[in-house]
């Protein structure tokens, strides 16, 4: 599979484009006009700057406005065609992309169309070049790829050709196995993109909110199955038009571009094997069975800090590392490890980040061939030093630089606790609170990176994406989106901050960088859970009395209820499904937080209730000013 991206999709100038996708795999790159025009450098040396980073340029464009003229104005057209043939030459690229008109001054007219086609191939072919047609969702005459194939076939001409864009056609609902039909050697390139369902004009769509294949809501998989179908084996080029892409990380959004198409062409082959779609060979997605742990860094003073506060949640010091200063705490099918090593990548963690659960472990089918598709998809694979009696544990860095492992039951891998820690008498009493297993993980991120973790999860692992909510904080607004597995067995919860006045954008400040903010732990008693946990020690969240009156009213609650959830400080919300009940323990640090959950049906995450457990936790921060201990 080839892969391309156009440069508009990227922010920087041509030089820093073009290395941003050349370091990121590319194949090819397409040339967008406005980014040649605005670079000082001769098409000559343009050209030989793309190879020199090992990139074809795959197109030239666009070329606007040429079909249907009216003289002057046509003859007009093919003057300008043929500038567009100088520059093309001179960047030795061989084929131009003619979107279809949106002048007013245009005549509509399928044989008109095609006799201007049919002129403009001629003169292409005299210089060995190709023209690629494309129907624009809001051309004039020309808005549907149908019509535009029609055109180029009454053209008939071998240096004309179809250019299909996945956004053109999906974004008008257009029949996509309409495309089934088209001969192969008739479509000379492939463009992607996807896009948010918003319902607003086509063209502003189009140019302020496209997305990499599977970041968006469009039917990407489907066009590209009816593209394969053809026997197309030619370039996939990602047209990008994104303002926060054009303002971003070239190099982070290059990277998310190619994984994009490459999870793409996977799941295409997927579904239709005997395609000619040439993919690289990957394992499938992998299948999470559940969090097998969540790791902290710490130093000693703050590591006893945190210690006494998972004690009062009812974990148990069970084991500790052979040969390392980890501690393992346990309860029910949670393992919780502090690591206090004083070199290393926790360490280093801890020196950037502070106290933080920076790494953890996912049970999956095959660790191995976890890790296999990850690198496939151009992962990070993160590996350290292996003592004796250790395990080598298949790792990736995550997009905000912190660390997943992979266990699973098939290897040494699953008796990690048996072979790497030894049994610990706890010396302390702590009452098990009922808590059975890890209900998600929420991970704070900024706004701008939420569309690179969704694809990073959505691409790796057997996961679906939930659509996007809004977080009331009372300062500010926090955009949330899940990314979660049918079983129930893993739910990420990604929270984007824009402003750091919220509770999120705070710890991402104060904590230089995404990462997990919050873990919920799910109970089958929450009124037993929190009285265990009051008999620990454990000091609830305390929430608004006002709260309560509200939820009695909104939800016709009991009054013994609503009692007993004022008492334990309990928050409840409820949907069609089911209900759902949240226990908050103070924020820790710079707004890490714990909570308790128990569902009974409820496939939500509380969002109703945010506001709320915001404003509260909000007053447990350090005041700002103070310094950090």
């Amino acid at each position: 599979m080839k892969t391309s991206i156009a440069t508009v999709s990227l922010s920087g100038d041509l030089k820093d484009k073009l290395q941003a996708i050349a370091k990121a795999g590319f194949d090819g790159v397409e040339i967008f006009e406005n980014d040649f025009l605005a670079f000082d450098e001769s098409p000559r040396e343009v050209g030989r700057m793309a190879r020199d980073f090992g990139l074809d340029i795959t197109l030239f464009q666009p070329f606007r406005d040429f079909e249907g003229m009216p003289e002057p104005l046509r003859t007009r057209t093919f003057d300008r065609a043929e500038r567009k043939f100088d520059v093309m030459q001179e960047l030795r690229t061989d084929l131009v992309l003619v979107c279809s008109n949106v002048s007013p001054a245009a005549q509509g007219g399928l044989d008109r169309a095609a006799a201007d086609f049919r002129e403009l191939g001629e003169r292409a072919a005299k210089r060995n070049l190709r023209v690629g047609y494309e129907a624009l969702a809001w051309g004039r005459h020309i808005n549907d790829h149908r019509d535009a194939w029609e055109i180029v076939r009454r053209a008939d001409h071998p240096n004309v050709g179809l250019i299909l864009d996945s956004f053109h056609t999906l974004s008008r609902k257009i029949e996509v196995n309409s495309i089934r039909s088209i001969p192969k050697e008739k479509i000379f390139i492939i463009q992607l993109a996807d896009a948010p369902l918003i319902n607003m004009d086509l063209l502003y769509w189009s140019r302020h909110f496209r997305n990499m294949p599977g970041e968006g809501d469009l039917p990407v998989i489907d066009f590209m199955r009816a593209v394969a179908a053809t026997g197309y084996d030619g370039y996939l080029s990602l047209e990008i038009f994104n303002d926060q892409f054009r303002g971003g990380n070239a190099g982070a959004i290059a990277v998310d571009g190619r994984r994009s198409l490459i999870y793409l062409g996977d799941q295409v082959k997927r579904a239709e094997p005997d395609t000619a779609l040439s993919v690289p060979a990957m394992p499938a997605p992998a299948e999470v069975k559940g969090v097998a742990f969540i790791e902290f860094a710490a130093e000693e003073e703050q590591a006893a800090e945190l210690e006494v506060l998972v004690r009062t949640l009812g974990f148990e010091k069970t084991a500790k590392h052979k040969s390392k200063r980890v501690a393992l705490y346990r309860q029910g099918a949670i393992n919780l490890v502090i690591n206090t090593e004083r070199e290393g990548f926790a360490n280093a963690s801890y020196l950037v980040h502070g106290t933080s659960a920076y790494a953890f472990g996912l049970m999956v089918g095959d660790a191995a061939a976890t890790v296999e598709r990850a690198k496939a998809l151009g992962a990070e694979p993160f590996a350290q030093a292996v003592g004796p009696g250790e395990l080598s544990v298949p790792a990736i860095r995550g997009v905000g630089g912190g660390i997943i492992y992979f266990l699973d039951e098939k290897s040494e891998l699953a008796r990690i606790w048996e072979i790497e820690f030894e049994p610990v008498a706890d010396d302390r009493s702590t009452m098990p609170a009922g808590l059975t297993s890890v209900d998600h993980v929420a991970q704070t991120v900024r706004y701008e990176e939420m569309l690179t973790w969704l694809l990073f999860y959505g691409s790796l692992l057997d996961v679906h994406k939930t659509p996007m909510v809004d977080i009331i904080d009372p300062a500010g607004l926090v955009r949330s989106q899940v990314v979660e597995n049918d079983a129930g067995s893993l739910r990420v919860t990604l929270n984007g901050a824009e402003n750091r006045n919220t509770l999120a954008g705070h710890f991402i400040a104060e904590t230089f960088g995404s990462g997990v903010q919050h873990l919920a732990f799910a109970t089958g008693d929450i009124f037993a859970a929190a009285e265990a946990l009051r008999a620990n020690g454990f000091h609830a969240l305390p929430i608004s009395p006002n709260y309560y009156d509200d939820i009695e009213a909104r939800f016709a609650l009991e009054p013994d209820l609503i009692e007993r959830l004022k008492e334990a400080n309990i928050l409840y919300d409820r949907d069609e499904h089911g209900e759902y009940f949240q226990l908050y323990s103070p924020t820790y640090g710079e707004g890490f937080f714990f909570e308790i959950v128990e569902r009974r049906g409820y496939r939500g995450y509380g969002a109703a209730n945010a506001i709320f457990r915001i404003a509260a936790l909000k007053k447990q921060l350090r005041p700002a000013g103070l310094p950090r201990d």
